[in-house]
């Protein structure tokens, strides 16, 4: 069965928008919650689970027949061929703190639901408390709203802007920064957002460089992987470490090989 991939788009935009309202809506409720009944965490854990649930319910109801793979709810196959991966609040340490760089991230993807196995046809990302909005179809191009996205082809020669990311075990810290460290002679400068959907859609923007990060889940990356791609940049799955951690690198096309070689080691 052929995808309606322009369809699967504008269900995802739809839904990643009301998603984004949500998280939004309960950030502002939650921290006026937590200065009287309860700690923060506990209401951002919340908010996880009903964005979540409020994703898969509007999928469900719009297209009963497709999978379902989750960050809080984890997978549930479907009959269709399509599964939809999410993260609904994407950034969640940046959401509670109020930093507003956090999102919600859907993809529709065909094929298995395994990183590195299944075809991207859509992805989305929102970032709600700055009302940006990211979208690629496969062949179609990736979108900041009304304005097709291109990555730089080349690099100055001041070096990249790197945008990069750490793990929440603290075990793996060592390694992160002594990679940060290996990376820094190609480098301008780097950057730590702090959501990795927004981390990829920046480089799909042009606005960092590359991006590269160990440890990353499938719904991490599933929707800004095809933006980058469609951006005309590249995308890697790279090989895991000893703890099973893959490495991400995203970048354009003339920096990615550079990246890859003093990033994966």
């Amino acid at each position: 069965m052929t995808a309606d991939i322009p369809a699967l788009e504008a269900l995802a935009v739809a839904i990643a928008r009301e998603a984004g309202a949500l998280a939004r809506q309960r950030r502002e409720e939650g921290v006026s919650i937590a200065a009287t009944k309860s700690v923060l965490a506990d209401i951002v854990t919340e908010a996880d689970r009903e964005v979540e649930d409020l994703i898969r319910e509007r999928l469900r109801d719009a297209r009963p027949s497709d999978g379902f793979l989750g960050e809080e709810s984890g997978a549930e196959p479907g009959t269709s061929g399509i599964t939809w991966v999410v993260d609904p609040i994407d950034g969640t340490v940046n959401y509670a703190y109020g930093i507003p760089m956090y999102a919600v991230s859907i993809a529709a993807v065909s094929g298995p639901p395994v990183a590195g196995e299944w075809t991207a046809l859509v992805g989305v990302v929102y970032a709600p408390a700055i009302d940006e909005l990211f979208r690629a179809t496969r062949g179609g191009g990736a979108w900041l709203g009304d304005r097709r996205l291109e990555v730089e082809p080349e690099v100055s020669p001041a070096g990249a802007l790197l945008a990069t990311g750490f793990g929440y075990d603290p075990a793996t810290h060592a390694g992160d920064i002594a990679r940060v460290a290996r990376v820094m002679p190609i480098a301008r400068d780097v950057r730590r957002i702090g959501a990795a959907s927004l981390d990829l859609c920046s480089v799909a923007a042009g606005r960092v460089d590359g991006y590269f990060e160990r440890g990353l889940k499938p719904w991490d990356h599933a929707a800004g992987a095809l933006i980058v791609e469609e951006a005309g940049g590249r995308f890697g799955l790279l090989e895991e470490d000893d703890r099973g951690r893959p490495l991400i690198v995203a970048a354009g096309p003339g920096l990615f090989e550079r990246l890859v070689v003093v990033a994966l080691p």
